[in-house]
């Protein structure tokens, strides 16, 4: 392959790790591929397919790897086009069209075409991160199907590459075309040629149409769709010929797409309103949505129990929940876009009525405004909570894409319960009811031989069920390596030897995704799990007995990649992606390198591994993946005792040892301030001890502090006694102590201010330098003697207040699964008594302690960028509710992600311009752009100081703000 690499203007790598973070996607398959390309153009592709046709390999092309019937997993060269191909080519407002490359995030896409009015119809759950190219070979579709169809129905024209490189562009085209088509001498016209001796027999299209799915499902990717050529004038009908309708749902076994066409639609009405209905069985749920219909909404979507339940465990999806009452056994969400809030709330109260009176329903809340993508949030978020289910038996993709006529779904059903009685099995409910399809999910361990066969039975009779009624098996998510083995079944054997004959025509050489749709192995086989293999797990420090073990874990991770989506999306997961936009730099990635790793390792300590170090060296360990993640992969935890692990095996960095213990370090700098920072700030001898120690040159060093925050509190004893509102507990944290002791000062002056006695006892530091370096077992002793420090004198009434996020949240996120087990239920009552000093104020301002009256009328512009864990573990509203309390302070939060800093990340060498540019996606901007009269806000000192190093701003702590807005 080095002649191909050579060849190529993007890249390819036939390393281990990438082939095997390429090894999987969102289904339960997994097969590693002979290498990787990126490529850059259109030549850098037909290189590969030249190079796979004289090479007996074969092409599996690849955007966002959100397959979940293993649509991009095979033995060949994956050819992963999401970095460089993601190009919007042209735009006609006029004709309302845009041709795009494959590589083009759909939520990016209707971000840019949203100034216009115009945005793409279909949607997915994975809009965040899916790709046209993707969403043109599954056939996408999504929540707004009843309206707006599938991609199929808006994909105008293809450009692509054939499987002899030949480049061709299909498109609309008259009869006459077609035929001038057939008398080419080429690979294409043998493709046109072909299809027109094929489909003139009126047999073969009368058995066609008898074995396809019910022309009024329009969710239906079974197989190829060469029924939609009949109703083409080349055959008979009246509309005219185009390829697109066959190469969307192809999932590129037969050309590779290199760009798209795209019809546009105008935007919807600008008011809408969710109508959530609650059920009390699935039944009703099911019989309510033919009510719902006639109403004429823009989506309706089911959830069932288990999926609600699951929601509960994550602390962003928990959040969504406001609208539930009780324990529905489903819900419907139930959505319209009007021009007016009368028009919906007529339709919510018509809609709740019908359902009354027919029985159905005891809750129907309509939900409006800024709460609605709440909502929306929740119900996409499904496939990934589906995941927390503790243990290995998991709802599995195997019959979730089924999608019958919406008239028929009760009895479908009804029937498909029988089947599932039969084999003994749970089953989660959830998504498109309204177009006919519900994701079904049967509850299994595919780590166990038993199932793994039971997995197959259940497709099979399911798709008996299916065909029953004349339904597709699959609505939106494709065939793949999962559903190809039943399209003979479902479409007759002849009609199968037909797309085989396609199939044969278009890629003599089974170049492209070979082994999907056509020529489909056994659907168990080449699983992501080894059946009945004993796999042992091994010990930890960190406490993993909720998810069963460090192994399952990692195994949380389902693929759904809820970590690529970019900046532009928002959140902060995944810094370090949004930055290079590269596979490796995901959550996704270093999940599936540790359970990889942990499953295959041959060495008695599994983490010794020179791959996991590569691929978890990129994490920042913003904890955004543990609340942002819909599976709740806390890789920041992950990554933390893997290199505990990986130090014992090949020893500690001397940058490690000198991070981890650098509370230690400031302190014997603090005996003489002066001379310290001399030292770290003088451009010599500053730059020695970077370049000794590993520091970027370029970074500046936080200078000590005269007096570190533990002396001025002796100053300031008699002050702290004399609160008459109660007493707290004043965590110094190791940052507030060394390097912003000032921040300290004013946080002691403005609760005693504020009325209120402020405490300390001596206590060790937190501990998060060590976490962050995955030095567990030191940090480890010191959580447990902070622990029993304040085990017995924090409450409700005497919280433990911190200045610093990371410090005093490690009491309610590490510590509780950190310390020794006789410890943790001490932890755990610690923990929620534990507060940022915001928490703490909004909380007595709500009790009415504090008013607003204490505080200045004159008027300030506050931007806020909120810290990392503050964001993952607690919340930034009490920031903005805190600094928002001077009557005439207008604040907003920046809608930044991580600052790049991220403890000690962004101080490294080989992690500093990593930093910056993480930092510049959205935070460094945000700040230039303010007027030099705006305050800049970060709680953390992190921030603070990545903030001042980008953009040569001074950023306050909220305490700050808040003491400076005092009245005198």
């Amino acid at each position: 392959m080095i002649e191909l690499k050579n060849q190529l203007s993007g890249e390819l790598h036939t390393d281990y790790r990438t082939r095997l973070l390429y090894a999987t996607d969102a289904s339960a398959y997994r097969e590693v591929p002979r290498a990787v390309v990126y490529p850059k153009n259109k030549s850098d592709i037909k290189l590969v397919i030249n190079w796979a046709a004289a090479n007996k390999s074969s092409v599996i092309p690849r955007t966002a790897g959100t397959s979940l019937a293993g649509q991009v997993v095979g033995g060949g060269v994956v050819v992963d086009v999401s970095r460089y191909l993601t190009n919007v080519i042209e735009l006609n407002k006029t004709e309302r069209w845009v041709k795009v490359e494959p590589g083009v995030i759909l939520d990016e896409l209707n971000m840019m075409l949203e100034p216009d009015n115009l945005f793409f119809g279909p949607e997915t759950s994975t809009s965040s991160r899916c790709m046209m190219g993707g969403m043109v070979g599954n056939n996408s579709c999504g929540s707004h199907s009843i309206i707006y169809g599938t991609t199929r129905d808006h994909t105008l024209e293809i450009e692509a590459v054939l499987s002899d490189g030949s480049e061709v562009v299909f498109k609309d085209i008259t009869k006459s075309e077609f035929d001038a088509k057939c008398r080419l001498e080429s690979l294409e016209g043998d493709i046109y040629r072909h299809i027109r001796d094929e489909l003139s027999d009126t047999d073969v299209q009368k058995r066609i149409q008898e074995h396809y799915p019910e022309p009024t499902i329009y969710r239906r990717n079974t197989g190829y769709a060469i029924d939609l050529l009949l109703n083409t004038e080349v055959f008979g009908g009246a509309q005219l010929f185009n390829w697109v309708k066959v190469l969307a749902g192809s999932e590129g076994t037969l050309a590779f797409t290199t760009a798209i066409k795209l019809n546009l639609v105008e935007t919807p009405p600008p008011v809408k309103g969710l109508v959530c209905a609650h059920f009390e069985t699935l039944e009703a749920a099911l019989h309510a949505n033919l009510i719902a219909l006639e109403h004429k909404p823009g989506a309706v979507e089911l959830m069932d129990d288990i999926v609600l339940e699951a929601t509960k465990d994550n602390i962003t999806q928990n959040k969504n929940r406001f609208f539930l009452k009780g324990d529905p056994q489903a819900i419907l969400i139930i959505e319209f876009a009007r021009e007016t809030e009368e028009e919906i709330r007529k339709l919510a109260g018509d809609v709740e009525q019908s359902m009354r009176e027919k029985g159905y329903g005891y809750h129907f809340p309509l939900v409006l405004g800024n709460d609605i993508p709440k909502v929306w949030a929740l119900r996409k978020a499904g496939l990934g909570v589906l995941s927390n289910i503790p243990g290995d038996a998991k709802p599995v993709t195997v019959i979730e894409d089924t999608s019958v006529d919406v008239k028929v779904l009760p009895d479908y059903i009804r029937d498909f319960r029988k089947v599932l009685d039969q084999q003994n099995m749970l089953c989660v409910f959830y998504a498109h009811v309204g177009s006919g399809e519900i994701h079904l999910r049967p509850v299994l361990n595919l780590k166990k031989s038993d199932d793994v066969e039971r997995f197959r039975i259940i497709g099979l009779e399911i798709a008996k069920l299916v065909k029953k009624y004349k339904g597709s098996l699959s609505g939106e998510h494709g065939d793949g390596r999962l559903r190809g083995e039943f399209i003979p079944l479902m479409i007759g054997d002849e009609n199968y030897e037909l797309l085989k004959r396609l199939k044969k025509t278009w890629d003599p050489n089974g170049i492209f995704n070979p082994g999907k749709i056509t020529d489909t192995p056994a659907m168990n086989e080449s699983l992501r799990y080894e059946p009945d293999r004993e796999i042992k797990e091994p010990d930890t420090i960190f406490d993993f007995s909720r998810e069963g073990g460090i192994l399952r874990a990692a195994e949380l991770c389902n693929g759904s990649g809820d970590c690529r989506k970019t900046h532009l999306s928002g959140g902060t997961m995944c810094p370090s992606y949004m930055a290079t936009l590269d596979e490796s730099a995901t959550t996704r990635a270093r999940a599936n390198i540790l359970r990889e790793f942990l499953t295959h390792s041959p060495r008695k300590n599994p983490f010794d591994h020179e791959e996991i170090y590569e691929v978890l060296d990129l994490c920042l360990s913003c904890k955004a993946c543990k609340s942002e993640c819909p599976s709740s992969v806390d890789m920041a935890k992950l990554k933390a005792e893997f290199l505990q692990h990986y130090y014992d095996a090949n020893g500690i960095p001397l940058r490690t040892r000198a991070i981890a213990n650098i509370s230690r370090i400031n302190a014997m700098g603090s005996l003489l301030p002066g001379i310290t920072n001399f030292f770290l700030q003088n451009s010599v001898t500053s730059k020695f001890i970077k370049r000794t120690l590993g520091f970027a040159v370029d970074r500046s060093i936080p200078a000590l502090q005269k007096r570190t925050l533990s002396k001025e509190v002796k100053r300031y004893a008699q002050k702290l006694n004399e609160g008459t509102r109660g007493a707290v507990y004043l965590f110094i944290d190791e940052f507030s102590n060394f390097n912003d002791t000032h921040i300290g000062v004013k946080t002691i002056m403005l609760l005693n201010k504020l009325g209120y006695q402020v405490k300390t006892v001596k206590h060790s530091e937190s501990g998060r330098a060590f976490m962050s370096k995955g030095l567990l077992r030191s940090a480890r002793k010191l959580a447990e003697r902070n622990v029993r420090k304040f085990a017995d004198i924090i409450s409700a009434d005497t919280p433990l207040i911190g200045i610093e996020p990371s410090t005093i949240l490690s009491f309610r996120d590490e510590y509780p699964e950190l310390v020794g087990e006789e410890l943790r239920e001490s932890a755990k009552k610690i923990a929620p008594n534990a507060l940022m000093f915001d928490e703490f104020f909004v909380r007595e301002y709500e009790k009415g302690n504090i008013k607003a009256e204490y505080f200045t009328d004159e008027q300030l512009e506050i931007k806020l960028h909120g810290h990392c864990q503050q964001k993952a573990v607690a919340s930034t509203k009490p920031t903005m509710k805190m600094l928002s309390l001077p009557e005439n302070y207008s604040v907003s939060e920046i809608p930044s992600g991580c600052c790049g800093m991220a403890g000690s990340f962004g101080y490294e060498k080989e992690h500093h311009d990593l930093s910056m540019k993480v930092g510049e996606l959205v935070l460094f901007p945000a700040v230039r752009a303010a007027s030099k009269e705006t305050v800049i806000a970060a709680p953390g000192t992190s921030c603070r100081h990545q903030i001042k190093d980008g953009t040569k701003r001074d950023a306050l702590h909220p305490i700050e703000i808040m003491y400076s807005a005092l009245k005198s």
